[in-house]
Protein backbone atom coordinates (compact mmCIF):
# COMPACT_ATOMS: atom_id res chain seq x y z
CA UNK A 1 0.00 0.00 0.00
CA UNK A 2 2.48 2.64 0.45
CA UNK A 3 4.76 1.84 -2.49
CA UNK A 4 1.74 1.82 -4.49
CA UNK A 5 0.24 5.48 -2.73
CA UNK A 6 3.85 6.68 -3.67
CA UNK A 7 4.49 5.94 -6.71
CA UNK A 8 0.72 7.43 -7.31
CA UNK A 9 1.87 10.46 -6.03
CA UNK A 10 5.11 11.40 -8.15
CA UNK A 11 3.15 10.22 -11.13
CA UNK A 12 0.10 12.76 -10.42
CA UNK A 13 3.13 15.23 -9.66
CA UNK A 14 4.50 14.59 -12.81
CA UNK A 15 1.78 14.71 -14.43
CA UNK A 16 0.75 18.26 -12.87
CA UNK A 17 4.78 19.72 -13.78
CA UNK A 18 4.63 18.64 -17.62
CA UNK A 19 2.29 21.43 -19.14
CA UNK A 20 4.14 24.26 -17.16
CA UNK A 21 7.37 22.88 -17.94
CA UNK A 22 7.51 23.12 -21.78
CA UNK A 23 5.24 26.95 -20.70
CA UNK A 24 8.40 28.10 -19.35
CA UNK A 25 10.81 28.60 -22.40
CA UNK A 26 7.95 30.71 -24.05
CA UNK A 27 8.00 32.51 -20.43
CA UNK A 28 11.54 33.59 -20.54
CA UNK A 29 11.63 34.13 -24.08
CA UNK A 30 8.52 36.87 -23.03
CA UNK A 31 11.02 38.35 -20.08
CA UNK A 32 13.95 38.59 -22.41
CA UNK A 33 11.31 40.83 -25.11
CA UNK A 34 10.40 43.31 -22.35
CA UNK A 35 13.28 44.18 -20.71
CA UNK A 36 14.73 46.75 -23.48
CA UNK A 37 10.76 48.16 -23.15
CA UNK A 38 11.06 48.53 -19.29
CA UNK A 39 14.39 50.00 -19.11
CA UNK A 40 13.60 52.27 -21.49
CA UNK A 41 10.05 53.30 -19.70
CA UNK A 42 12.21 54.20 -16.83
CA UNK A 43 14.73 56.49 -18.31
CA UNK A 44 12.25 57.94 -20.17
CA UNK A 45 10.08 58.95 -16.85
CA UNK A 46 12.95 58.99 -14.45
CA UNK A 47 11.43 57.29 -12.29
CA UNK A 48 8.75 59.22 -11.83
CA UNK A 49 5.79 57.75 -13.94
CA UNK A 50 3.58 59.65 -16.07
CA UNK A 51 0.43 61.19 -15.49
CA UNK A 52 -1.94 61.73 -18.30
CA UNK A 53 -4.80 62.87 -18.89
CA UNK A 54 -7.80 60.75 -17.22
CA UNK A 55 -10.04 58.88 -19.19
CA UNK A 56 -13.45 60.95 -18.18
CA UNK A 57 -11.60 64.26 -19.33
CA UNK A 58 -11.09 62.64 -22.33
CA UNK A 59 -15.05 62.73 -23.25
CA UNK A 60 -15.64 66.12 -21.73
CA UNK A 61 -15.81 68.50 -24.60
CA UNK A 62 -16.44 71.83 -22.14
CA UNK A 63 -13.26 71.70 -20.66
CA UNK A 64 -14.16 71.83 -16.94
CA UNK A 65 -12.93 67.89 -16.79
CA UNK A 66 -10.43 66.49 -14.25
CA UNK A 67 -7.03 67.19 -15.38
CA UNK A 68 -3.70 65.46 -14.06
CA UNK A 69 0.07 66.74 -14.72
CA UNK A 70 2.17 64.99 -16.96
CA UNK A 71 5.85 64.41 -16.59
CA UNK A 72 8.37 64.34 -19.66
CA UNK A 73 11.85 63.72 -19.85
CA UNK A 74 14.91 64.71 -22.83
CA UNK A 75 16.60 60.79 -22.23
CA UNK A 76 15.94 57.93 -24.33
CA UNK A 77 16.41 56.53 -27.86
CA UNK A 78 15.07 58.22 -31.49
CA UNK A 79 12.45 56.02 -31.56
CA UNK A 80 10.39 57.15 -28.20
CA UNK A 81 7.07 57.86 -28.58
CA UNK A 82 6.10 61.50 -27.70
CA UNK A 83 3.16 61.03 -25.07
CA UNK A 84 -0.34 62.99 -25.94
CA UNK A 85 -0.35 65.18 -22.83
CA UNK A 86 -3.15 67.66 -21.81
CA UNK A 87 -1.89 70.96 -19.37
CA UNK A 88 -3.81 71.96 -16.58
CA UNK A 89 -6.95 74.56 -17.04
CA UNK A 90 -4.62 78.38 -17.25
CA UNK A 91 -4.98 80.43 -14.50
CA UNK A 92 -7.80 83.00 -15.07
CA UNK A 93 -6.88 86.28 -16.72
CA UNK A 94 -9.37 87.76 -14.72
CA UNK A 95 -10.89 87.28 -11.65
CA UNK A 96 -14.04 89.17 -9.41
CA UNK A 97 -15.80 88.42 -6.32
CA UNK A 98 -19.67 89.77 -6.27
CA UNK A 99 -20.94 90.70 -2.85
CA UNK A 100 -24.67 91.07 -3.33
CA UNK A 101 -26.27 92.36 0.05
CA UNK A 102 -29.44 91.08 1.61
CA UNK A 103 -31.20 90.29 4.40
CA UNK A 104 -32.08 87.08 5.66
CA UNK A 105 -35.99 87.50 4.83
CA UNK A 106 -35.52 88.11 0.93
CA UNK A 107 -34.57 84.20 0.33
CA UNK A 108 -37.09 84.37 -2.66
CA UNK A 109 -34.84 86.76 -3.80
CA UNK A 110 -31.92 85.04 -3.68
CA UNK A 111 -33.67 81.91 -5.67
CA UNK A 112 -34.11 83.97 -8.48
CA UNK A 113 -31.08 85.56 -8.69
CA UNK A 114 -28.99 82.13 -8.13
CA UNK A 115 -31.11 81.02 -11.21
CA UNK A 116 -30.19 84.19 -13.05
CA UNK A 117 -26.58 83.61 -12.52
CA UNK A 118 -26.65 79.98 -13.34
CA UNK A 119 -28.54 80.55 -16.74
CA UNK A 120 -25.89 83.36 -17.92
CA UNK A 121 -23.18 82.28 -20.36
CA UNK A 122 -19.67 81.97 -18.55
CA UNK A 123 -17.49 84.58 -18.69
CA UNK A 124 -13.88 83.39 -20.65
CA UNK A 125 -10.61 82.94 -18.97
CA UNK A 126 -12.33 84.70 -16.02
CA UNK A 127 -13.25 83.78 -11.76
CA UNK A 128 -16.93 85.06 -11.20
CA UNK A 129 -17.97 83.99 -7.44
CA UNK A 130 -21.06 85.28 -6.09
CA UNK A 131 -21.49 85.66 -2.61
CA UNK A 132 -24.65 86.56 -0.52
CA UNK A 133 -23.53 88.97 2.13
CA UNK A 134 -25.30 89.28 5.77
CA UNK A 135 -24.76 90.56 9.20
CA UNK A 136 -24.66 88.37 11.78
CA UNK A 137 -28.37 86.61 12.28
CA UNK A 138 -29.53 86.77 15.29
CA UNK A 139 -33.24 85.51 14.85
CA UNK A 140 -33.11 81.74 15.79
CA UNK A 141 -35.60 80.78 12.68
CA UNK A 142 -33.76 83.01 10.61
CA UNK A 143 -30.09 81.71 11.95
CA UNK A 144 -31.30 77.99 11.03
CA UNK A 145 -32.59 78.76 7.88
CA UNK A 146 -29.86 80.51 6.61
CA UNK A 147 -27.41 77.68 7.48
CA UNK A 148 -29.36 75.26 5.54
CA UNK A 149 -29.32 77.91 2.63
CA UNK A 150 -25.58 78.11 3.50
CA UNK A 151 -25.01 74.23 3.60
CA UNK A 152 -26.96 73.94 -0.02
CA UNK A 153 -25.34 76.59 -1.88
CA UNK A 154 -21.79 77.48 -0.46
CA UNK A 155 -22.64 80.93 -1.54
CA UNK A 156 -23.79 82.94 2.37
CA UNK A 157 -20.92 84.92 3.60
CA UNK A 158 -22.23 86.41 7.11
CA UNK A 159 -20.13 89.24 8.48
CA UNK A 160 -19.78 90.56 12.12
CA UNK A 161 -21.96 93.66 12.39
CA UNK A 162 -25.75 94.16 12.69
CA UNK A 163 -27.97 93.90 10.06
CA UNK A 164 -28.41 97.25 8.43
CA UNK A 165 -28.01 99.14 4.66
CA UNK A 166 -26.82 102.73 5.38
CA UNK A 167 -25.26 101.97 8.87
CA UNK A 168 -21.89 100.59 7.82
CA UNK A 169 -22.72 96.88 6.52
CA UNK A 170 -20.71 97.72 3.01
CA UNK A 171 -17.99 98.87 4.95
CA UNK A 172 -18.07 95.76 6.86
CA UNK A 173 -18.18 93.93 3.87
CA UNK A 174 -15.14 95.50 2.02
CA UNK A 175 -12.62 95.45 5.06
CA UNK A 176 -13.68 91.78 5.69
CA UNK A 177 -13.03 90.49 2.16
CA UNK A 178 -9.22 91.21 2.08
CA UNK A 179 -9.12 89.07 5.69
CA UNK A 180 -11.37 86.39 4.18
CA UNK A 181 -9.88 85.49 0.86
CA UNK A 182 -6.45 86.40 1.63
CA UNK A 183 -5.38 83.17 0.38
CA UNK A 184 -6.69 83.53 -3.00
CA UNK A 185 -7.10 87.33 -3.51
CA UNK A 186 -9.18 88.50 -6.34
CA UNK A 187 -8.49 91.07 -8.96
CA UNK A 188 -11.61 93.04 -8.49
CA UNK A 189 -14.41 93.27 -5.55
CA UNK A 190 -17.99 94.22 -6.36
CA UNK A 191 -20.67 95.29 -4.03
CA UNK A 192 -24.31 94.85 -5.82
CA UNK A 193 -27.67 94.59 -4.32
CA UNK A 194 -30.32 92.11 -4.43
CA UNK A 195 -32.50 93.93 -6.76
CA UNK A 196 -30.29 94.68 -9.24
CA UNK A 197 -29.65 92.30 -12.54
CA UNK A 198 -25.90 91.85 -13.59
CA UNK A 199 -25.06 90.56 -16.61
CA UNK A 200 -22.08 88.87 -15.42
CA UNK A 201 -20.06 88.75 -18.90
CA UNK A 202 -21.03 91.60 -20.12
CA UNK A 203 -19.29 93.39 -17.10
CA UNK A 204 -15.83 91.34 -17.27
CA UNK A 205 -16.19 92.49 -20.67
CA UNK A 206 -15.74 95.95 -19.61
CA UNK A 207 -13.31 95.05 -16.52
CA UNK A 208 -10.81 92.90 -18.95
CA UNK A 209 -9.05 95.39 -20.40
CA UNK A 210 -8.92 97.86 -17.65
CA UNK A 211 -5.70 98.19 -15.08
CA UNK A 212 -6.16 95.90 -11.90
CA UNK A 213 -5.40 98.27 -9.24
CA UNK A 214 -6.57 101.59 -8.15
CA UNK A 215 -10.11 101.11 -9.82
CA UNK A 216 -13.26 102.47 -8.81
CA UNK A 217 -15.76 101.82 -11.56
CA UNK A 218 -19.80 101.87 -11.73
CA UNK A 219 -22.80 104.04 -12.42
CA UNK A 220 -20.83 107.65 -12.03
CA UNK A 221 -23.01 110.07 -10.07
CA UNK A 222 -22.04 113.73 -10.73
CA UNK A 223 -22.39 116.30 -8.01
CA UNK A 224 -21.15 120.10 -9.45
CA UNK A 225 -18.42 120.46 -11.61
CA UNK A 226 -17.40 116.39 -10.15
CA UNK A 227 -18.43 114.11 -12.82
CA UNK A 228 -18.19 110.78 -10.69
CA UNK A 229 -16.93 111.83 -7.02
CA UNK A 230 -18.95 108.04 -5.92
CA UNK A 231 -20.94 105.27 -7.52
CA UNK A 232 -24.66 104.41 -7.37
CA UNK A 233 -24.97 102.01 -5.06
CA UNK A 234 -26.94 99.47 -7.32
CA UNK A 235 -23.67 98.30 -7.77
CA UNK A 236 -20.14 99.24 -7.83
CA UNK A 237 -16.31 97.62 -8.34
CA UNK A 238 -13.01 98.57 -6.64
CA UNK A 239 -9.69 96.65 -7.56
CA UNK A 240 -8.32 94.42 -4.48
CA UNK A 241 -5.89 97.04 -3.39
CA UNK A 242 -8.43 99.39 -2.78
CA UNK A 243 -10.56 97.03 -0.48
CA UNK A 244 -7.23 96.39 1.04
CA UNK A 245 -6.59 100.04 1.56
CA UNK A 246 -9.93 100.57 3.22
CA UNK A 247 -9.50 97.62 5.97
CA UNK A 248 -6.42 98.71 6.59
CA UNK A 249 -8.00 102.05 7.20
CA UNK A 250 -8.44 102.91 10.86
CA UNK A 251 -9.19 106.48 10.61
CA UNK A 252 -13.19 105.31 8.42
CA UNK A 253 -13.93 103.76 11.88
CA UNK A 254 -12.29 106.40 14.16
CA UNK A 255 -13.99 109.21 12.70
CA UNK A 256 -17.27 107.20 12.83
CA UNK A 257 -17.56 107.64 8.89
CA UNK A 258 -19.56 104.53 8.02
CA UNK A 259 -23.36 105.84 8.94
CA UNK A 260 -25.29 107.31 6.01
CA UNK A 261 -25.91 106.69 2.58
CA UNK A 262 -23.53 103.69 2.05
CA UNK A 263 -22.41 104.17 -1.67
CA UNK A 264 -21.80 108.24 -0.93
CA UNK A 265 -19.25 107.45 1.64
CA UNK A 266 -17.45 104.88 -0.39
CA UNK A 267 -17.12 108.01 -2.59
CA UNK A 268 -15.89 109.69 0.16
CA UNK A 269 -13.03 108.10 1.57
CA UNK A 270 -11.79 107.02 -1.66
CA UNK A 271 -11.84 111.04 -2.49
CA UNK A 272 -10.00 111.78 0.67
CA UNK A 273 -7.77 108.75 0.83
CA UNK A 274 -6.71 109.79 -2.99
CA UNK A 275 -7.60 106.01 -3.97
CA UNK A 276 -9.77 105.08 -6.60
CA UNK A 277 -8.33 107.03 -9.79
CA UNK A 278 -8.87 104.84 -12.52
CA UNK A 279 -12.31 105.98 -12.55
CA UNK A 280 -15.22 104.54 -15.04
CA UNK A 281 -18.51 105.42 -15.60
CA UNK A 282 -20.60 102.51 -17.21
CA UNK A 283 -23.48 104.64 -17.51
CA UNK A 284 -25.87 104.31 -19.66
CA UNK A 285 -25.38 100.84 -19.62
CA UNK A 286 -26.52 100.48 -15.86
CA UNK A 287 -29.48 102.23 -15.03
CA UNK A 288 -32.74 101.69 -13.12
CA UNK A 289 -35.59 100.20 -14.58
CA UNK A 290 -38.70 103.04 -14.84
CA UNK A 291 -41.75 102.85 -13.92
CA UNK A 292 -42.96 101.14 -17.35
CA UNK A 293 -40.06 98.71 -17.88
CA UNK A 294 -39.68 99.85 -21.11
CA UNK A 295 -36.06 100.82 -21.16
CA UNK A 296 -34.11 98.06 -21.16
CA UNK A 297 -30.85 98.20 -23.30
CA UNK A 298 -29.15 95.61 -25.00
CA UNK A 299 -25.62 96.30 -24.09
CA UNK A 300 -27.00 96.25 -20.45
CA UNK A 301 -24.42 95.55 -17.63
CA UNK A 302 -26.80 95.81 -14.77
CA UNK A 303 -30.23 96.92 -14.37
CA UNK A 304 -31.45 97.60 -11.35
CA UNK A 305 -35.47 98.35 -9.39
CA UNK A 306 -36.52 94.84 -9.93
CA UNK A 307 -38.24 94.97 -6.59
CA UNK A 308 -41.15 92.17 -7.41
CA UNK A 309 -41.36 89.31 -9.29
CA UNK A 310 -42.92 91.20 -12.34
CA UNK A 311 -40.10 93.19 -13.11
CA UNK A 312 -37.80 90.16 -12.36
CA UNK A 313 -40.03 88.14 -14.66
CA UNK A 314 -39.58 91.11 -17.69
CA UNK A 315 -35.57 91.30 -17.39
CA UNK A 316 -35.78 87.53 -18.03
CA UNK A 317 -38.15 88.20 -20.98
CA UNK A 318 -36.03 91.06 -22.26
CA UNK A 319 -32.83 89.53 -22.28
CA UNK A 320 -34.31 86.04 -23.83
CA UNK A 321 -33.31 83.90 -20.69
CA UNK A 322 -36.59 81.81 -20.91
CA UNK A 323 -36.55 81.64 -24.62
CA UNK A 324 -35.92 77.81 -24.88
CA UNK A 325 -37.62 76.94 -22.00
CA UNK A 326 -41.16 74.97 -22.11
CA UNK A 327 -43.08 75.63 -18.95
CA UNK A 328 -45.05 72.73 -20.21
CA UNK A 329 -43.98 69.53 -19.50
CA UNK A 330 -47.12 67.65 -20.66
CA UNK A 331 -46.77 66.07 -23.97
Amino acid sequence: MKTTSSHGLHAASASLCTPYLLLLPLGLLAVLLALPSLGSSYARSQGLGVLCRSAAAGTDGGGGGDYSSSVASGAGDEKKAAVAETPPPPRPELSLLVGVLTVPGRRERRDILRTAYALQPAAPASRVDVRFVFCSVTDPVEAALVAVEARRHGDVLVLDCAENMNDGKTHAYLSSVPRLFASAPYDYVMKTDDDTYLRVAALVAELRPRPRDDVYLGYGFPVGDDPMPFMHGMGYVVSWDVARWVSANGDILRHNDTHGPEDLLVGKWLNIGGRGRNRYDLKPRMYDLNWFMDNFRPDTIAVHMLKDNRRWAATFTYFNVTARIHTNSLP
